[in-house]
């Protein structure tokens, strides 16, 4: 059975570089209905050298080329990260997809292929290096025409891109802060809300953050977050206390007196929430928060 899949992809590859383009769509299509049907045989297509192929066809124009590329590059990231990872130009062409996509699908598939290769730690720094892709990822948090599941992808590979602390700073310099603060004004959906805030608070742990923060009214809307007469989720507030607390963290005395100077009854109020009833991480970052801002609640926690 395995000699016969592999004699079928090896097929299916070689189609990929003929001068046709409906042989070449022909086999996208069949490579990408099999990657997504047959986990066995994604490594059989990933070890055929498809990869870099597959790659290529999201500069087609063609949309059909460039939904079909996208989505098996996706379905091959399951099990064939390293494959994605070190095949030349892969990068570049899911950066390209990003930016230019011939359809909201293939934004959203390139997205999604990248949170996914960022599962693996020691590839963060490697698409962190990639200014494009944070470009492209940022770009589609910002735009007013993207589609939901598309900036929830986008936001989840942002968050992973911000796990890796040396990346942050790039980040910041690409505008995720002002897109992300944006999103959350904007967008009443709770749980793109959660996904923005979330990567808002690993963006704080960095010191070039504090600035733009400032200058987009940050610290004001993560308080705002905080009170509870806005109905903010428990997941939204405890990324909005753990933004706070790496923005001080980072920043120091000189940021910690600013937020200080900022703090109301109702934000308190909020932190105490957070440290009586939040998830363990939750609670004790609110406690520590409390603690640097000198705001430890009369009552125990």
């Amino acid at each position: 059975m395995d000699a016969v899949k592999r004699r079928t992809v090896k097929t299916l590859v070689a189609k990929l570089t003929s001068v046709s383009e409906h042989t070449r769509t022909e086999a996208i299509c069949e490579l990408r209905l099999l990657s997504k049907n047959d986990a066995d045989s994604r490594p059989l297509i990933a070890d055929a050298d498809a990869v870099p192929l597959i790659a290529e066809s999201l500069y087609s124009p063609a949309v059909i080329l460039q939904e079909n590329a996208a989505a098996a590059l996706l379905n091959l990231s399951i099990s064939s990260k390293e494959h994605l990872i070190s095949s030349r130009g892969v990068l570049d062409a899911l950066s390209h997809a990003l930016r230019h996509p011939a359809a909201p699908s293939v934004a959203q598939c390139a997205a999604a292929t990248i949170f996914s290769l960022l599962s693996v730690e020691s590839f963060r720094p490697i698409i962190g290096h990639k200014r494009d892709i944070i470009f492209g990822l940022v770009e589609i948090v910002r735009g007013q025409g993207s589609a939901a599941r598309s900036i929830k992808d986008a936001l989840r590979a942002l968050f992973g891109v911000a796990l890796y602390p040396l990346n942050r700073a790039q980040m910041v310099e690409l505008g995720a802060v002002q897109a992300l603060f944006s999103l959350v004004v904007k967008d009443g959906r709770v749980g793109l809300v959660e996904d923005a805030t979330a990567v808002i608070a690993q963006v704080a742990g960095c010191e070039e953050s504090w600035e733009v923060f400032r200058k987009v009214l940050g610290v004001e809307m993560l308080m705002d977050l905080l009170d509870n007469a806005t109905g903010s989720s428990y997941r939204t507030k405890e990324n909005a206390v753990a933004a706070l607390l790496n923005l001080v963290q980072c920043g120091g005395e000189e940021v910690a007196s600013d937020v200080r100077g900022k703090l109301e009854a109702r934000v308190v109020e909020g932190i105490v929430d957070i440290a009586q009833g939040g998830t363990d991480k939750g609670k004790s970052k609110a406690l520590a928060l409390l603690k640097v801002l000198d705001a430890t609640p009369t009552h125990s926690c």
